[in-house]
This record gives C-alpha cells, sequence and structure tokens, in this order.
C-alpha cells in the first residue's frame, strides 16, 4: 500500500484531508500536516515524524506539498531522509484538490510516472477561469 501525505503551511493541508474524505471516504493512508503559524521548523520537523510513525518502514509514500522548496516540503524530506524513506517517496508540489484527490484514488493503481502524468494533468486541467454567461434582454425579442 501506498500512503499519501500532505503537507502545507498553516492548515491547508488538514483542510484538504477533510474534503478528501468528504469526496473519497476516510483512508488511513492519507496523513496530513501543516506547518502552523507561530511553530518552528524544528517544532513541524517533531510533529512530522509523529505523523509518520504509522506508515512501515517498507511502504512507498507520496509526498504532496502547496509549494516546492517551503519549509514543510524541505522539512519532510530531510525528516524522511534520515529515516532512509526517500528512495521510496514520490514528491509532487503545488497540491491542490483535483491532484489530491486522483493521487489518492489512482495511487495503487498507476506506476510512479503514469501517475504523475495523471495528476498533473488533473491539477492543471481545473485551473479555468469561470465565466457565467448572462443572457441579453434584447435576445428575448
Amino acid at each position: 500500500m501506498k500512503y499519501v501525505v500532505l503537507v502545507s503551511h498553516g492548515n491547508f493541508a488538514k483542510g484538504l484531508l477533510d474534503s478528501l474524505e468528504m469526496l473519497a471516504g476516510k483512508r488511513e493512508e492519507v496523513i496530513a500536516v501543516g506547518l502552523e503559524n507561530g511553530i518552528t521548523a524544528d517544532q513541524f520537523a517533531i510533529d512530522f515524524a509523529e505523523a509518520i510513525k504509522v506508515i512501515p518502514s517498507d511502504a512507498e509514500i507520496i509526498l504532496l506539498a502547496d509549494l516546492i522548496g517551503g519549509s514543510p516540503l524541505t522539512t519532510a524530506m530531510s525528516v524522511l531522509s534520515s529515516l532512509n524513506q526517500m528512495d521510496k517517496t514520490l514528491v509532487l508540489g503545488g497540491m491542490n484538490l483535483p491532484l489530491a484527490l486522483t493521487t489518492v484514488l489512482m495511487k495503487d493503481t498507476l506506476d510512479d510516472d503514469l501517475l504523475v502524468a495523471s495528476v498533473t494533468s488533473e491539477a492543471t486541467g481545473a485551473i479555468k477561469q469561470f465565466v457565467l454567461e448572462t443572457k441579453d434582454e434584447d435576445d428575448d425579442i
């Protein structure tokens, strides 16, 4: 089984987990950890390490982060590296709900390359401007 770990600034990861549970049901293999305001990166490392203790050492991990290069991601990667888990970890940044949902639903059915292609396509494809078209009054004549 692959585990999905969501990391973010603030409560974004936990909020995203809540939305995922509404759409895909509760999943024990999805974990969310946020670097909350006022918490140091060192404390986040401790919180992250505690949250991932449930992941077996031989499990694969898909780490989704809000920002590439942000403290939550770099700290999480540092913790995973110290646990010798990075060789079994796939990392994606810029997470949004379509990316996370597709990851959760497809993680065990696609190989890593196909999963990355699929989830990034879903994530970018979901970004669109929504325009509400109104009917002109002249059209009623």
